[in-house]
């Protein structure tokens, strides 16, 4: 504890130094330096609370009568280790891919400060200081998306993000605040022995959606991910992406798993649903899309979806009383949390070299970057099998845990999650396909085939810094899909404190097998699959050279089917998407198609207009928006009324919250 407060301290401290720093050619070294350092102190942090004893720390800051409570426990300290992974390794990445920037200092000074307010959301024990870390979190990661704020674009992106991190704030302020009850005990201990009714609780578990689904990106909340992402410089975006949304989870499970107590089956159907639906439309909408960074901000609403599903599961489970399922569910969840982490931050890395190197993510204007940048294409593509859940990466492991632990109990009573899980399994095997899919299409349309404009034909590998930062994720993502028993045995002790159950034990099993439940039921071992990989592919390619004809032979070129030697002529990012688009985005996205073909004659060229629309935003924020303005236009008025108008409306109001303060009690 006292590590992690002295590193949070160091980071809100070494804000200001970004700001003097920035004009120096090096300023960035010593606060993407210091930053990394200190978030290795977070991650050791992590470590210590995930093994050892609940830790508590009152500081006399914050509010009198509170003060600011600090708790490292199993739960924090495993996020605490996410938050620490991922910003040691965006700092990494930055050191070399910021050298360029031409406005460090709306970075700098912002940076730090971000990194040590997710740590303190994590660290919070009541809720004065849990909302104090959740706005500095807010602002400070506004306040980087809007860095570049003079591009197209990026105004309203962090316009946007601000609505929706302003209602994701006060979502959590009326959630602490049913928790807190009458007594007005703003602890976190005061909270978890006030046990609400069950007509609060379910108002409690509505706003916490809210408050953390917006800001982890659940469908209908998530429309600020595919603004924001692209909009922030990328070791921003891989922050957002890979840590800042699990702090987000980490808020919802703190309240709905801790704070709130023991809940209903119903709370995990809702929680399953809403699960179900984010990965579908998020791998849907990342299907559709041809900007690089926009892609892997949808595809991290799937992965949201994913991680919301085992919530929901374990939720259910607890209800029902089979803890040995919630133990598992919780563990795929956090699990899938955890590997999420490492492999966006990987692709964000791999995105944000391409685009430093070619000065555009818009996949038509990409193609074989292979050649040219090897090691960021080797890199990305470790992360494209990782996230399409490819074993014997890391991926495949925690969708397949999350897949055991729907098996587990298909007898369950209640009729909504009878309805429920089997829905939510078809949807997670759905978005597994068209994750597989969205990712094909992003590595072969950006680094093979032939350069689809200049700037793709003349790239270069992008820095050692970056590379180094890209390696060293591939291989976590490596080693945590070849000894994923090293992770879950870590996770055992938040899955215990949450749900009374946890997996066995699996680093004692023979050959590191992984075994949910009983070697009966199933089981998956990563290093013999990765063993039985290799020596194909090395008997393959032995074969080949041994047994291949040497003789030369002569013949035409085999083109490819590209008889025109013009890139034009190859798949493109829109034509790779097309059967699905038809297929999903008719019904889903309403996306349609206009060719304009010229008549013989015309010398105009042919041309074909797509159109998809977004049903969240058109059925559900764009009437929101008209009825705010018209709202607002309508209270007007009031900014005009007299004194004695005004008084009146000020009596009036004290008297309708008194009323509701007495109701309440």
């Amino acid at each position: 504890m006292t590590v992690a407060a002295w590193t949070i301290l160091a980071l809100f401290g070494l804000a200001p130094f970004g700001a003097l720093t920035a004009r120096f050619p090096a300023g960035r070294v010593p606060i993407y330096g210091g930053s990394l350092i200190l978030c290795a102190g977070l991650f050791y942090a992590g470590l210590t609370g995930l093994a050892g004893p609940t830790e508590h720390l009152i500081l006399p800051l914050g509010l009198p009568w509170i003060g600011t409570h600090l708790r490292l426990d199993a739960v924090s300290g495993f996020f605490l280790v996410l938050t620490g992974m991922g910003g040691a390794g965006a700092s990494l990445f930055a050191v070399g891919y910021t050298g360029h920037d031409a406005h460090p200092e709306r970075v700098l000074a912002f940076y730090p400060a971000f990194l040590a307010a997710m740590a303190l959301v994590v660290l919070a024990d009541d809720a004065f200081t849990f909302l104090f870390a959740w706005e500095s979190m807010s602002l400070t990661s506004w306040a980087l998306v809007k860095a570049h704020h003079r591009q197209a674009g990026n105004a309203q992106a962090g316009f946007i993000y601000l609505i929706m991190a302003t209602f994701s704030g006060l979502a959590l302020l009326l959630t602490f605040g049913l928790l807190a009850g009458p007594a007005g005990g703003y602890s976190f201990d005061a909270m978890r022995a006030s046990h609400p009714d069950l007509a609060v609780a379910a108002v409690v578990l509505v706003t916490a959606l809210i408050g953390a689904g917006s800001k982890a990106g659940l469908v209908p909340l998530h429309v600020w991910l595919p603004l924001a992402h692209p909009a922030a410089p990328t070791h921003v975006s891989a922050l957002m992406s890979g840590v800042m949304t699990k702090v987000a989870i980490y808020g919802f499970i703190r309240i709905v798993f801790d704070l709130l107590g023991p809940g209903q089956w119903w709370a995990g159907t809702v929680v399953l649903a809403l699960g179900g639906l984010t990965a579908v439309l998020g791998v849907l909408h990342a299907l559709m899309e041809r900007d690089l960074k926009r892609l892997l901000a949808y595809s991290t609403v799937e992965n949201i979806g994913i991680v919301f599903i085992g919530l929901g599961l374990a939720l259910a489970f607890r209800a029902t009383g089979f803890q040995a399922g919630a133990g598992l569910a919780l563990t795929a969840a956090l699990f899938h949390a955890f590997n999420h982490t490492l492999f966006k931050s990987l692709l964000f890395f791999g995105a944000g070299a391409v685009l430093k190197a070619t000065g555009s993510g818009d996949l038509e204007t990409l193609g074989g970057l292979i050649h040219r940048m090897p090691w960021t294409a080797f890199a990305f593509l470790a992360g494209c099998a990782a996230i399409a859940g490819l074993p014997p990466l890391n991926g495949f492991v925690s969708e397949w845990l999350t897949f055991q632990a729907m098996l587990l109990r298909p007898d369950l009573p209640q009729w909504g999650l009878k309805l429920i899980i089997p829905v939510d399994a078809a949807a997670l095997a759905l978005a597994a396909a068209l994750a597989a899919a969205c990712f094909v299409r992003a590595f072969g349309i950006a680094f093979l085939g032939r350069p689809r404009s200049e700037a793709a034909a003349q790239v270069r590998e992008t820095d050692a810094w970056s590379i180094a930062a890209m390696l060293l994720f591939a291989m976590l993502c490596l080693a945590a899909g070849l000894v994923p028993g090293a992770v879950l045995d870590r996770i055992g002790p938040v899955a215990q404190a949450l749900t009374g159950a946890n997996m066995p034990r699996q680093m004692g099993d023979a050959w590191l097998t992984i075994v949910p439940v009983a070697a009966s039921r199933s089981s998956y071992n990563g290093l013999l699959v990765f063993a039985f990989i290799a020596v194909s592919v090395l008997l393959t390619t032995t074969a080949v050279h041994w047994f291949g004809s040497r003789a030369i032979r002569r013949g035409p070129a085999w083109d490819c089917g590209f008889p025109d030697p013009s890139p034009a002529t190859q798949y493109s990012a829109a034509g790779f998407a097309q059967p699905l688009r038809r297929v999903f985005g008719t019904v889903v996205f309403q996306s349609g198609e206009t060719v304009d073909m010229p008549p013989p004659g015309d010398n105009r060229a042919a041309k074909i207009e797509q159109r998809i629309a977004d049903p969240v935003w058109d059925w559900l924020y764009l009437p929101l928006g008209r009825g705010t303005i018209w709202v607002a236009n309508r209270m007007n008025a009031v900014q005009f009324l007299t004194i004695r108008r005004y008084l009146g409306l000020v009596f009036i109001t004290l008297i309708v919250l008194l009323m509701a303060l007495t109701l309440w009690q």
